[in-house]
């Protein structure tokens, strides 16, 4: 911790393990740090801020939380192997994605309806991506218009997440704003064409779109403004049925098919000027294969952290078949379930080339608003920066496989359920 580090003339990013040091002093000053970031002791407090339904929301997994369960337990069976009397003085944090250079391998993960976390939804959180220069996808489920989260990201790197609707008009309506708002890449998901039944959300009538919350991404756009006309709902004395036909084109219900996908990529090009495109929720290796066919440029190996398809395969499971097979064929990145920099640090090893964090921010959010996730994504940082100093891991693109001893696939803590 010594703030006179030899790290600082070897960096190209900020050095973030000093933030351990800053809230240690804190005492000294009389002030102790915002939050608690362990990750039960953050849910926790979450919990207590958030109203019912908004917990019920973010908490939420499909059915009985197996495949949210299994995310964890594929983490524990992974044990990393450190390397001792390297000169990490000489480490850096930096990474490179889709021609950004950022300053770990960590991204905001997409997430929707912010409001319910926070009355300035998604704009506080796109702020802090930018501030730490990490990348940070915005939903199309977002509760802000497109163009006022670009403005509160700055210069930071931004991706657009699609739900694609069954209008290809309000599709390309959706691209052409992301675009015009300086977003660099589009992620379409595809394990969501509708909501997994989580049994708490249901029990509650808990769908915010429904009591006029959640929107304003869809209501500030042109083309589903014209639809609404048509329609003949005014949002201001209508917001119910508003957000209703909005979201009733998102998650639709109606899946795509492989057979959309060269028109959508073909239009994002056009659109973008041939910026990457990539599918989020790919978890098996047929599918991984499938898009490299079709020229994606990436894909996230995710299974939505466990809110979609219960008792699937865990996604770092998922992660270890695909990249055996198109690990050198295609850009892949990685969410679900992580918690923390070694988990982080554990999907880097199996092949991700970049790892997207969701719930914890979310978290930080809830609590303290901007402050809250500022101190969670800094904590997050500082984590994975002294992580690879006490591994003996100067660079991320050092991390491989070798640095791990892995377990064979099981599922041992299935009766700890209420613990996860």
């Amino acid at each position: 911790m010594d703030p006179n580090s030899p790290n600082k003339k070897y960096r190209s990013t900020p050095e973030f393990a000093q933030y351990q040091r800053e809230n240690f002093w804190l005492d000294n000053e009389g002030k102790v740090p915002v939050l608690n970031t362990e990750p039960t002791k953050l849910e926790e407090r979450a919990r207590e801020k958030l109203t019912e339904g908004g917990w019920y929301y973010a908490s939420s997994n499909a059915g009985q939380s197996e495949t949210h369960l299994a995310n964890r337990q594929a983490f524990y069976r992974h044990k990393v192997v450190p390397r001792m009397l390297v000169d990490t003085n000489k480490r850096d944090t930096k990474c490179e994605i889709w021609g950004h250079k950022v300053d770990a391998p960590i991204g905001f993960a997409p997430i929707g309806i912010n409001k319910i976390y926070h009355k300035d939804g998604e704009l506080p959180v796109a702020k802090v991506a930018g501030d730490l220069n990490l990348p940070y996808c915005l939903s199309t489920a977002g509760s802000q218009p497109i163009e006022d989260v670009g403005k509160a990201n700055g210069n930071g790197p931004r991706f657009f997440q699609l739900y694609m609707p069954h209008d290809d008009e309000l599709t390309v309506s959706l691209l052409k704003r992301a675009h015009d708002s300086g977003f660099t890449a589009c992620i379409l998901t595809v394990d969501t064409w509708q909501l997994a039944w989580r049994h708490n959300d249901v029990n509650t009538s808990d769908y915010a779109f429904y009591h006029g919350t959640g929107a304003d991404l869809g209501l500030s756009d042109p083309v589903f403004q014209r639809r609404l006309k048509a329609a003949g709902i005014d949002p201001k004395t209508q917001p119910n049925e508003a957000g209703a036909l909005w979201i009733d084109n998102v998650w639709h219900g109606r899946a795509h098919s492989w057979e959309k996908m060269p028109w959508l990529i073909k239009t994002w090009k056009e659109i973008s000027g041939g910026k990457p495109f990539a599918i989020k929720g790919i978890q098996s290796v047929p599918d991984a294969k499938r898009c490299v066919d079709i020229g994606c440029d990436g894909i996230v190996v995710s299974n939505h952290a466990g809110r979609q398809v219960d008792g699937a395969i865990a996604s770092l499971d998922a992660l270890e078949n695909i990249t055996n097979v198109v690990g050198d064929k295609i850009y892949i990145m990685y969410d679900s379930g992580v918690r923390g920099a070694t988990d982080i640090f554990k999907a880097l090893a199996l092949g991700a080339k970049f790892v997207f964090v969701g719930r914890l921010w979310v978290w930080g959010l809830s609590i303290m608003g901007e402050t809250g996730v500022r101190h969670v994504m800094k904590s997050l940082l500082a984590d994975f920066d002294i992580m690879m100093n006490v591994a003996g891991c100067q660079s991320v693109d050092q991390i491989d496989r070798s640095w791990l001893e892995s377990q064979t696939k099981a599922y041992p803590l299935l009766q700890e359920r209420s613990k996860i």
